[in-house]
């Protein structure tokens, strides 16, 4: 089914990462364009974002959710890193349920 779209641009830091190269895997593009989002609003989560939750222990690289407000509206992105090669994986990218989330987006409502 297609390849995955690899994003040239500078270096991004993202806290305590540097994204030499983003590369939107497959599942991402399918995503994005099923939720109306487009590239730029994903980088933009990514150079402008926060941090909302880390996954450490995540394989086959740590990852991380970022919550940002391109456009003014909320776009969560899933985003892993490989440190040797200092590529950033963009796993997928949301509008983040506001049935699902609190309405600062940084933490899910109790159910």
């Amino acid at each position: 089914m297609g390849r995955n779209l690899d994003i040239k641009q500078d270096p991004i830091h993202v806290d305590d990462i540097v994204c030499g190269k983003i590369i939107f895997t497959r599942h991402a593009v399918q995503r994005m364009f099923e939720r109306g989002l487009v590239p730029e609003e994903v980088v933009f989560t990514i150079e402008s974002g926060e941090m909302v939750k880390d996954y450490p222990d995540d394989q086959p690289f740590p990852s991380r959710l970022l919550l940002g407000f391109p456009k003014g509206r909320p776009v969560h992105v899933v985003l892993s890193f490989d440190p040797l090669s200092r590529r950033c994986h963009v796993i997928t990218a949301y509008v983040p349920d506001k049935k699902i989330w609190n309405l600062d987006f940084r933490s899910r409502r109790q159910t």
